[in-house]
């Protein structure tokens, strides 16, 4: 099996990572920052709005099983790309929808994936494609959130179901 690496930020990670953790092909989804200015962030500096990160994913996933333009046309149909700094009540540049490639395939396929995403969206999709930076894992307990705490949480049973939805009607052949 290969293992590739996909990097997202869709809004609150705990969101996003439920989403992912659903599907074929996926070995391990990791909550964590990236794209800031500040060593060593953890989750309140990130919160507060001051590092630069965003809270995104690290999606360790097999190419055979399921392809990075799957996995990229999963997140434009599963979150807001049209909301700058935002994904609904969760305001600042550490909820941005963000694409950071690892390398030049990636960088491209990113591209392409906003374009095919556009046609389905009635505004501008403000995703940005930002440069590979250092990844910093979350704290322990933000990684599987949803499986945990998160299903008890009023925000996450809120904001989770009906991306979870949106993944069963469109994508039930990708899920595990």
């Amino acid at each position: 099996m290969s293992e590739h690496i996909a990097i997202l930020a869709g809004g609150c990670f705990w969101c996003t990572e439920a989403v992912f953790a659903q599907l074929d092909g996926v070995g391990r989804v990791e909550s964590g920052y990236i794209g800031g200015h500040m060593p060593d962030p953890d989750y309140r500096s990130v919160c507060a709005g001051t590092t630069g990160h965003a809270e995104a994913i690290r999606i360790i996933f097999d190419p055979d099983r399921i392809s990075y333009g799957d996995l990229l046309d999963i997140f434009f149909a599963t979150h807001d790309p049209t909301q700058l700094n935002r994904q609904g009540n969760d305001v600042g540049t550490q909820y941005r929808s963000a694409i950071f490639p690892v390398d030049a395939a990636q960088e491209a396929a990113a591209r392409a994936g906003i374009n095919r995403a556009q046609v389905e969206w009635p505004h501008p999709i403000v995703t940005t494609i930002e440069p590979m930076a250092t990844w910093y894992p979350a704290e322990d307990y933000h990684q599987d959130y949803w499986v945990g705490e998160g299903q008890r949480n009023p925000y996450c049973l809120a904001v989770i179901p009906p991306k979870l939805a949106k993944l069963k009607k469109g994508w039930s052949e990708r899920l595990k």
